[in-house]
C-alpha cells in the first residue's frame, strides 16, 4: 500500500530514533491484530483489457463509485489515488491499476473474513455498473506490459526510471503482478526475531501452496509462481533472503542498519514527490544529501522509505507477509489463517521454530529458486515441499485451535485452512490447475479465467 505522507514529523538527527520507533511497534499479546491485503486486476468486461485511470470506466470511476460506501478520497494533483475510511482500511492502487485492500487490523480470521466479503461486494456492485470486473491472479496472464496503464502517482514515475537501472524484471513486478499480504504484530524483540525467521524461513511455502501466476500474454511461462520469480530480477539492492535476519545480533538495529543502506527512491514534499534515486539516508540524517544541502529528514521520509525494500517478509511496526500469489477470495482468508495459525500460538511458533531452525542458508536460497518453477514438488531434503507443506498445516490448525477464536456458530478459525489443506493433500498448486484447464477445456486459450477467476 501507498499513499502520500500527512507530514514529515519529528526530525531525525539520530539513528536511535529509528530503533526506538520500530520497537515503538511491540504490543502486548492482547492487543495482536491480523491486517490483509489482497490487490486485484481490474479489466473491461468486453475487451478483457486492463482498465486506464481515466474514463467512465476507468480505475477514478470505481474509486469515485467506492465513495457511496462512507469512503474518504485522498487526492495527488486533483485525482482520488486512494480512499480511506474510520475502520482504519484503506484502499490503494498499484502501478498498474491493481487494485488493493489494506484491511483494518482485526481480532480473528472471521472478522477479516467478513470484511474481505463486504469489499468484495461493494466493488462487484460498482464494477458492475461501468462494466468492469476484477479477479486474483499473481500475475496478468493475457496483455504485454506495454498495454498496462499507469496509474496517475508521482512516486511510481519515479520507480519506473529507476527500476530499470536494477533489474530486467522491476517493471513487470509494478504493472503486471497482485499478492495477498497479512500483517501481524510482536510483543518485543525477541519475538520479532522469532518470527521474523520462521515466517522468512517459511515463505516458499506459502508461495508453493498459492502459486497462482503460469501464463504471460496468452502463454504458459514454465513457472507455476511467476509473480515470485520476478522478484529475483527485480532490484538485488532490496529484495532477496536477508540473511542477516538468521545470524546472532539480529534484532530493531540490524535491520535499522539494512535500511539504512538500501538506496533511496524519493521523498515527498510540498505535494510532490522529489527523485533521489539511488541516494544515501545515512547522507540525509547528516544533511549532505545532493541536491538539498543541510536539510535533514523526518520521520514521515523514514517510514516512507521503509516502503522501497520487497524482501519477502519485510519489518515496519509489525511484520509483513509477501510471499503468496493473489488469488479468488476463500484463498484471501486463507493466508492469514496460516500464518495466524503458525505464529500467534506459543506451541505453534515453537514447533515451526523446531521445523525450519536447521536449515542453512544454502537451503534458503534453494527454496526460494526453486519454488516460484516447481511449487510444491520441489524436492527439498529428504522429500518436497508439499511434505513441508503438511506438517506446516498442521501446525497451523494446532494453532488455530489453541486460540479459540468462535464465531457466531461456534466455528473456530481452523475451517479457513481447508482450502490449503486440499491443496497440499491433492500435491496440485492452484497453477497446475490453470495449466490443465489451458491444455484442456480452455483449449489453449487464458481468456477463461477472467470469468472462472473473477470476484
Amino acid at each position: 500500500m501507498s499513499r502520500p505522507p500527512e507530514s514529515r514529523g519529528e526530525p531525525i538527527t539520530d539513528k536511535r530514533q529509528l530503533v526506538e520507533y520500530l520497537e515503538g511497534g511491540s504490543k502486548p499479546k492482547s492487543d495482536w491484530r491480523i491486517g490483509t491485503e489482497h490487490e486485484k486486476f481490474a479489466y473491461d468486461l468486453k475487451s478483457l483489457r486492463p482498465l486506464p485511470y481515466d474514463g467512465p470506466n476507468g480505475i477514478g470511476a470505481i474509486l469515485e463509485g467506492m465513495l457511496r460506501f462512507g469512503w474518504e478520497p485522498i487526492r495527488e494533483n486533483g485525482k482520488i489515488i486512494a480512499l480511506s475510511n474510520a475502520d482504519k482500511c484503506a484502499i490503494t492502487l498499484e502501478p498498474g491499476g491493481q487494485f488493493e485492500l489494506s484491511g483494518a487490523p482485526l481480532e480473528t480470521l472471521h472478522q477479516t473474513c467478513s470484511e474481505v466479503h463486504q469489499h468484495l461486494a461493494q466493488v462487484k456492485e460498482i464494477c458492475g455498473e461501468i462494466g468492469a470486473g476484477m479477479m486474483g491472479l499473481g500475475f496478468n496472464p493475457k496483455w504485454p506490459r506495454a498495454d498496462i496503464p499507469w496509474m496517475p502517482k508521482g512516486r511510481y514515475k519515479i520507480m519506473r526510471d529507476y527500476m530499470p537501472k536494477k533489474g530486467s524484471l522491476g517493471l513487470d513486478m509494478m504493472l503486471r503482478t497482485c499478492t495477498i499480504q497479512t500483517n501481524l504484530d510482536f510483543q518485543d524483540e525477541a519475538d520479532m526475531v522469532k518470527k521474523f525467521r520462521v515466517s522468512l524461513a517459511l515463505q516458499p511455502i506459502a508461495t508453493a501452496l498459492f502459486a497462482n501466476s503460469p501464463f504471460t500474454e496468452g502463454k504458459p511461462n514454465g513457472f507455476q509462481s511467476f509473480r515470485s520469480h520476478i522478484w529475483t530480477d527485480t532490484d538485488p539492492d532490496r529484495c532477496g533472503i536477508l540473511p542477516f535476519v538468521f545470524e546472532d545480533g539480529m534484532g530493531f538495529e540490524r535491520y535499522v542498519d539494512y535500511m539504512l543502506d538500501v538506496p533511496m527512491y524519493f521523498i515527498y514534499r510540498d505535494g510532490d514527490y522529489v527523485d533521489v534515486a539511488g541516494q544515501s539516508f545515512r547522507d540525509f540524517i547528516d544533511g549532505r544529501l545532493p541536491g538539498r544541502p543541510g536539510e535533514i529528514p523526518g520521520l514521515g521520509d523514514w517510514t516512507d522509505h521503509m516502503t522501497t525494500v520487497f524482501p519477502e517478509v519485510r519489518l515496519k511496526r509489525f511484520l509483513e507477509m509477501r510471499g503468496a500469489d493473489g488469488g479468488p477470495w476463500r484463498r484471501i482468508c486463507a493466508l492469514p489463517a496460516f500464518w495466524v495459525g503458525l505464529l500467534y500460538d506459543d506451541t505453534a511458533l515453537n514447533a515451526a521454530w523446531d521445523l525450519c531452525k536447521s536449515w542453512s542458508l544454502e537451503d534458503h536460497q534453494t527454496l526460494r529458486d526453486s519454488v516460484p518453477r516447481l511449487g510444491l514438488k520441489t524436492p527439498f531434503q529428504h522429500g518436497t515441499v508439499r511434505d513441508i507443506a503438511l506438517e506446516c498445516l498442521k501446525i497451523a490448525r494446532v494453532g488455530l485451535r489453541n486460540r479459540a477464536q468462535r464465531d457466531s456458530m461456534g466455528d473456530d478459525e481452523t475451517h479457513f485452512l481447508d482450502t490449503l489443506v486440499a491443496i497440499a493433500q491433492a500435491d496440485r498448486t492452484p497453477a497446475e490447475e490453470l495449466l490443465e484447464a489451458y491444455h484442456g477445456r480452455w483449449n489453449g486459450s487464458v481468456d477463461p479465467v477472467f470469468k472462472e477467476y473473477a470476484y
